[in-house]
């Protein structure tokens, strides 16, 4: 996630995907989730359920200054590049996972793929992700039940 650290001011980027520019965002910053990681943070965003199978990465603008701005479901193998701009008056950070967190300076570029070795996760044999999100989310069960 990228975001203004300890200001509350926004902050300003350029977002390219695979090389080709997407946009300029002023916002509060912006959060980069796959299916198993930041999930929760990125609904909260507004972003979506993305099923833990797919190979796929979403893109969830923080409070952006336009009502333009919304998530993005990109391929999971996508290089993401953010270039922070030279007009911020603040010096933003790069959280990963509330694990580790990096300072940024006007002007810096952050570069943002998938490592080539894979995580493996297990589940029980009886693990329905869509009980899961029944459960976790208050959705309303079959008719009848």
């Amino acid at each position: 996630m990228l975001h203004p650290g300890k200001s509350a001011r926004m902050i300003q980027f350029e977002l390219y995907i695979e090389g080709q520019f997407v946009y300029t965002q002023r916002s509060d910053g912006l959060i980069v989730s796959t299916p198993t990681g930041s999930t929760a943070y990125a609904l909260s965003g507004g972003g979506p359920i993305m099923h833990p199978k797919l190979d796929a990465l979403v893109l969830v603008p923080m409070f952006p200054h336009t009502l333009s701005s919304r998530p993005i479901v990109v391929d999971g193998n996508s290089e993401l590049k953010l270039v922070i701009s030279d007009n911020n008056e603040t010096y933003p950070t790069i959280s990963c996972d509330g694990q580790k967190d990096i300072s940024c300076a006007p002007g810096d570029t952050i570069t943002i793929h998938k490592k080539p070795q894979k995580l493996k996760l297990l589940h029980p044999l009886n693990h329905n992700f869509y009980q899961t999100c029944r459960e976790k989310l208050g959705w309303s069960t079959k008719l009848g039940e």
